[in-house]
């Protein structure tokens, strides 16, 4: 059987790995240089108040590709989950995405659709006619107020800069509806899994011909072309290269852990959108699992920075001297043979659950179509 190694055990390394070993026609070594499989879905329980975690920052699956559904779920049972997101604002909390509930809310009206529509294009800024960041892509659509309100504030705090500096690509589409629909998610399925997304993970890679290797700094070299027949590799790019064009620039969070009795907001996740209050969120966990009762609570203040050597990359930040650099890592990755980079650290892009399984589900069928030629 071919040898594959398989850098990463997060959602990549797990599909992958799932998919070809029950070809019955490789070995799979998976490592990873954690101590938990899962990447930053990696869930579990909290002994103290025996909530699930989820260790780095809340996860909510979701997406309109039924085939992506039915893979995951064939792993174990998805309860569904709307995820209804809320926001303070000096002193005020208001419903997320911004809403028709929103839009009455802050202005004191009592809108139609119609009329809501109509109010919020007489705000929007329309001598802006090609955004040119992120702070001209929201007062184009939604207006000062709005942008102030539930913006400006948030991004500063979470990207580390004026959000006139940050590309308007970051707010991709319109961030309004104009109903009372909350559902931060517009996707067909969205749940959670039962018993946790490392337990989904843990099914993937039970096969007898994946093993797995934790704590394990991978480097690349002769060795390891000479041991395996190919390599999969989730890893951040710049690092796979030893950083030789210098790092891409990520911001990365990290998190304050409370406990107490009984429950402490009352919903999964709340923004903090006031410039001055430190966090960007909180999440209270035992809220993602409402199915479970439990008596104690655990939540976390997420606060965002700079990521430097050490800290876990999570947003990519894709500004233009990023991009010069992706661009040279990119040429580099062109001349390798037999390797493979795949997923959001090795891709330098910001990709959810649903994108990463879809692509390593594509990626292994693609290579198994190679096998067979």
């Amino acid at each position: 059987m071919k040898k594959i190694l398989i850098v990463g055990a997060g959602f990549s390394g797990a599909v992958l790995s799932n998919i070809l070993a029950h070809t019955g026609k490789f070995l799979i070594q998976v490592v990873d240089e954690r101590d938990h499989i899962g990447g930053n879905c990696h869930t579990e329980r909290d002994e103290l108040t025996n909530v699930m975690v989820h260790k780095y920052g809340p996860h909510i699956f979701h997406t309109s590709n039924e085939k992506v559904w039915n893979y995951v779920n064939s792993f174990g049972k998805f309860q569904p989950f709307v995820n209804r997101v809320k926001s303070v604002y000096k002193g005020n909390v208001y419903s997320m995405p911004i809403n028709l509930h929103t839009i009455n809310q802050f202005f004191g009206k009592a809108f139609s659709p119609a009329e809501a529509r109509s109010w919020i294009e007489s705000q929007g800024d329309q001598s802006i006619v090609e955004p040119k960041s992120f702070e001209d892509q929201a007062k184009k659509f939604v207006g000062e107020e709005l942008y102030r309100a539930f913006f400006y504030g948030y991004t500063k705090k979470q990207w580390g800069t004026e959000p006139k500096n940050l590309p308007a690509s970051i707010l991709k589409r319109l961030p309004v509806r104009f109903n009372y629909d909350d559902n931060y998610y517009n996707d067909i399925y969205q749940g959670i899994p039962v018993d946790g997304y490392t337990a989904i993970i843990e099914r993937m890679f039970d096969h007898p011909n994946i093993s797995i290797k934790l704590n394990h700094v991978f480097e690349f070299s002769e060795n390891t072309k000479e041991s395996y027949d190919h390599v999969f590799y989730t890893g951040p790019i710049d690092a796979f290269f030893s950083f030789k064009y210098g790092r891409l620039g990520y911001r990365t969070v990290f998190f304050k852990e409370y406990r107490s009795e009984g429950d402490h907001q009352g919903n999964p996740v709340i923004n903090f959108a006031d410039e001055e209050i430190p966090y960007t969120r909180i999440h209270e966990h035992k809220h993602f699992t409402p199915w479970e009762k439990q008596e104690k609570t655990i939540f976390f203040e997420e606060y965002s920075k700079e990521t430097e050597a050490g800290d876990i990359p999570f947003y990519p930040k894709r500004l233009d001297e990023d991009m010069e650099k992706l661009k040279n890592y990119e040429n580099e990755v062109s001349k390798l043979s037999n390797i493979t980079f795949l997923g959001r650290l090795a891709t330098y892009r910001y990709l959810d659950m649903h994108h990463i399984i879809e692509e390593a589900m594509d990626v292994a069928n693609r290579f198994l179509a190679k096998q067979t030629k």
